[in-house]
């Protein structure tokens, strides 16, 4: 089913963890920084944006993967659907870094184009631990991360198999318990794992199974409830308590009980959420708009607002922010629409995988 509470959720992490790094090129004036430590504060919704994959995949592909074609066939699907909209973003990038190398662009971050990190860039590596520092793309990471959860989703699957929901959850227990000793220990470079970005693959693959402790539990829990205020509700709760800097592992945990309401209350009362079909053109593409948001940022950012906008005085920064936050909405709308499904299709009819998928839905259909 399609989880439309999900994809709002994740559109909003999406645009304010936009806003947060837009605000960067702000005048350095004391309402820009109060509003960058208020969006810092709401940063474990990366977390959630983890778990939601966790949920979407393991119920989605949790059943099908059986043995190694259906296992390719996951990995080239999603290959094809996120690696050719991160090979554009990256040779922005690349091509910024090249400019800077000759002298002809400048930044503020020149380390973020240390061309010895492009190979664990190209490979999705960046999160595994292998780099220093963010480079080139720098929220890539995220993807990175996602990546090494996809590469084990094996791993997940057997341990549903043979354990059930209490083997999923011992799974994400043991992950945690492990994540805060290597932490603690220094290896983990970091205050706390859940703030890791270079070593988040880590992060990752604990979110991802408590997505799928969520999903398991939802998909067989036998709640009536149908008032989608209750999800609401404690999503609310949870963005409170990162304002308020309660502890991490209390907003994970109210982040996972928010998604299994929102899951209950959708698959029982799926026509609550159906005022949310509005955003679904901009909420299909919130992952398009977490990797585009960076290479506007430059553009319309670094160059335009520095170096025609901002020294003409017309427009106050908070006003024209407005324009590129809506300007990578619409660019990954168009890249989704007219680059990113074109490409994927092409790519799984290349590997037979999208002949396969129809000839057993129509297999289905007769039977």
């Amino acid at each position: 089913m399609h989880f439309r509470i999900f994809e709002t959720w994740r559109l909003l992490a999406a645009i304010l963890v936009m806003a947060y790094h837009f605000l960067r090129f702000g005048s350095g004036d004391p309402l820009q920084y109060e509003i960058s430590h208020v969006l810092e504060r709401l940063l474990p919704l990366m977390d959630m944006f983890f778990m939601i994959s966790g949920f979407l995949i393991l119920l989605r592909y949790g059943d099908k993967l059986r043995d190694w074609p259906s296992y390719k066939s996951f990995i080239v699907r999603r290959l094809a659907r996120f690696y050719p909209l991160y090979l554009v973003t990256l040779a922005f990038f690349v091509a910024v870094g090249i400019a800077l190398n000759h002298g002809l662009v400048t930044s503020t971050v020149p380390a973020r184009y240390d061309f010895s990190l492009l190979p664990q860039n190209i490979l999705l590596l960046q999160a595994w631990g292998t780099t220093p520092q963010l480079s080139f793309n720098y929220v890539s990471w995220s993807l990175s991360a996602e990546w090494f959860c996809y590469l084990l989703l094996p791993v997940y699957v057997f341990v549903i198999r043979r354990g059930g929901v209490r083997g999923l959850a011992l799974i994400a227990v043991i992950s945690v318990v492990l994540l805060e000793a290597v932490t603690q220990a220094g290896l983990i470079p970091f205050d706390s794992w859940l703030k890791a970005d270079t070593w988040g693959a880590y992060r990752a693959f604990a979110d991802f199974a408590i997505g799928g402790v969520v999903m398991m539990l939802a998909r067989d829990s036998k709640l009536q409830l149908r008032s989608h205020s209750v999800a609401w509700g404690l999503f609310a709760l949870s963005v409170a308590g990162m304002l308020m800097l309660w502890p991490s592992y209390l907003l994970v945990a109210l982040l996972a009980v928010a998604m299994f309401f929102a899951a209950v209350v959708e698959r029982n009362n799926p026509d609550g959420a159906r005022f949310l079909a509005v955003l679904s053109s901009a909420g299909r593409v919130s992952f398009g708009i977490y990797l585009w948001h960076p290479v506007v940022e430059t553009a319309l950012l670094a160059v335009v607002w520095r170096h025609a906008v901002a020294p003409l005085g017309i427009f106050s920064f908070y006003q024209f922010m407005i324009v590129p936050m809506i300007a990578t909405i619409l660019v990954a709308i168009a890249s989704d629409r007219y680059f990113e499904k074109p490409v994927s299709d092409r790519i799984n009819r290349l590997f037979g995988w999208e002949r396969r998928s129809r000839k057993a839905q129509s297999e289905a259909a007769r039977a």
